[in-house]
This record gives C-alpha cells, sequence and structure tokens, in this order.
C-alpha cells in the first residue's frame, strides 16, 4: 500500500480503501452495511484496519475451483512461551517450529500470516482471550482452544526473605516487568489495580524481561524483588512463590492448520500419559478442560 491507501498507517479511511480495491466508496459502505469486510467503528467514523484487509483478501482470493485461502501461513507456533507447551513440540516429533515472543505478538502474527498458531493468556473482564480473538482476529476462520490452566503469582527469592505475602507488598519494592504485549504484563496491572495500586507504586527493575525465564534468573540474581510468573518457573529456579491467579492459557489455530498432520500429531500427544505426567512434574498445571472449543470463528 501507498501513498494513496494510507501510507504507513494502521488505520485505513473509506477513501484510501477504495482506491486500494479499485472500488467505488459506494461499493465499500455496502460491504460494511453486510459485514462483509472488516472493520471499526471510533467516534462515527469506519476504518479498517490494515492487517485485517490483507488477511481478508488472502482469504477470499478467487481461483477456478472457487474461494480459496492464497497464502498458506508459515508452520509456526508463536504467541507466548509455555514451559509444558514447549516440552510437548519437542517430544511429540510435530514438527512444528516456535517463535515465541508473547501472546499480543502472536495474534498479530496471526494477522500477517506469520504463523498458523499462537498461544495466547490475556485477561479479559469475563475470562481470558475470548475478547481479544474476536476483536483482532474480527470474521477470521480461527479457533481458540484451550490448553490448560496454570497458575500464575509472584516469583521471590527463595525461602521469601522480604515476607511479600500479597500483591500490597510490592509496594516500593523492585518489580522485574514482562514486555507490554506479554499476558503476564496485562494480568499485573490488573491484580495491582484490584489491590488498589498501580506500575506507579512499584520501584520497576531495569529493563522489562523478554521470556519467563529471564524475568526468574533475575530475581534469581537478586535483580528484583518480584515479578509475575508461572509456579513452573519458581520451581524451575528454585524461587519462591505467591500464588494470585488461576489463568488459562489457550491455542489459537487457523482452522485449516488444525487439520494438518502436525497439529494433530501435537493434541494427539498431549492426551497421553507421559504428558499428564510432564505437567504434573513442572507443577502448577490443569489439565481438565484441555481440548475444550472456547471460540470458532466463521
Amino acid at each position: 500500500m501507498g501513498e494513496a491507501d494510507g501510507g504507513g498507517h494502521e488505520l485505513l479511511t473509506t477513501k484510501e480503501i477504495a482506491d486500494f480495491l479499485r472500488l467505488k466508496e459506494r461499493k465499500i459502505y455496502d460491504l460494511v452495511s453486510s459485514d462483509d469486510i472488516p472493520h471499526v467503528r471510533v467516534s462515527g467514523k469506519i476504518l479498517f484496519p490494515r492487517a485485517l484487509i490483507q488477511t481478508w483478501l488472502m482469504r477470499n482470493t478467487q481461483y477456478a475451483g472457487g474461494v480459496q485461502q492464497l497464502h498458506e501461513p508459515p508452520l509456526v507456533m508463536a504467541g507466548s512461551h509455555d514451559p509444558l507447551l514447549e516440552w510437548a513440540l519437542a517430544e511429540s516429533g510435530a514438527g512444528l517450529p516456535s517463535l515465541f515472543d508473547s501472546s499480543l505478538d502472536g495474534i498479530r502474527r496471526l494477522q500477517k500470516g506469520e504463523a498458523v498458531a499462537a498461544g495466547v493468556h490475556l485477561r479479559e473482564v469475563t475470562g481470558y482471550n475470548r475478547e481479544h480473538v474476536e476483536r483482532e482476529l474480527r470474521d477470521q476462520p480461527v479457533v481458540l482452544i484451550e490448553w490448560a490452566m496454570r497458575t500464575q503469582g509472584l516469583l521471590v527469592a527463595a525461602g521469601n526473605p522480604l515476607s511479600i505475602r500479597q500483591v500490597g507488598d510490592l509496594q516500593n519494592r523492585r518489580v522485574m516487568l514482562r514486555q507490554r504485549s506479554a499476558g503476564s504484563f496485562v494480568l499485573l496491572e490488573y491484580v495491582l489495580g484490584a489491590a488498589g495500586l498501580s506500575l506507579d507504586n512499584v520501584d520497576i527493575a531495569g529493563q522489562p524481561a523478554k521470556s519467563e525465564s529471564e524475568l526468574a534468573l533475575a530475581i534469581a540474581n537478586g535483580r528484583a524483588d518480584a515479578g509475575l510468573g508461572l509456579e513452573a518457573m519458581a520451581r524451575r529456579h528454585g524461587l519462591g512463590f505467591v500464588p494470585l491467579a488461576e489463568e488459562r492459557y489457550d491455542l489459537v489455530v487457523w482452522r485449516r492448520a488444525w487439520f494438518r498432520p502436525e497439529m494433530q500429531k501435537l493434541m494427539r500427544f498431549a492426551g497421553t500419559s507421559a504428558f499428564r505426567s510432564r505437567a504434573e512434574e513442572l507443577g502448577g498445571y490443569s489439565l481438565t478442560g484441555a481440548g475444550t472449543v472456547h471460540y470458532n470463528g466463521p
């Protein structure tokens, strides 16, 4: 897209999208009216998210055999890192490489067609993940499938020498953050707010950790007093742990990719006794609802 279609803007106007699609603006309004094109309304103005428009075009490219997706996303698992998922990807032999960064990064990669699946754990008003998927991947053929419930809480030094027992005890303590696109950052803001605090009430310890392991190591090395993370990571690094929440970690998967042999092999492995034993060994996991479909797009 160039100057005529919004330059580098992430949200395009009706005129810009009409120019790009080589359609009259009246036709664009018709597509909006019938909900046939991804769009949002901001203060009464209709705007078109660039990433969703690109996905929509790929999804609706015409071939002789009918409408089908032009571009198959690369066989990559993106999104938030999960120790149990990382282990299962290796042990199952599914052949799915991973590119773990954060929950929101995973959704962005799905939008751009850069991954077939992403792990997410985003705290919402009514639960986890679904609102983000419905909003960011609107009208896209994706499914949201439960991987596991996980215990999140405060990672602290071994023996908890500072007696950090609750969120309120973080006030004026050195807290290691995750990057803003991480589900753990979203949850930390939520639990701080519920305790009547904000990030202004803590001493932020250096640059945000880019992974659960980096956060745990910062606490183990004394560079931070606490950070929000998984019980499994506290156990792995010999740290103290203060449980705060049970969160749902889901996989967002393109529906076509769900039936690929690689995804099916991974999910079959997730039903084995070896997988259940590993979850118990890591700690902080519940597999009671594993495999439950929480959203199925059009």
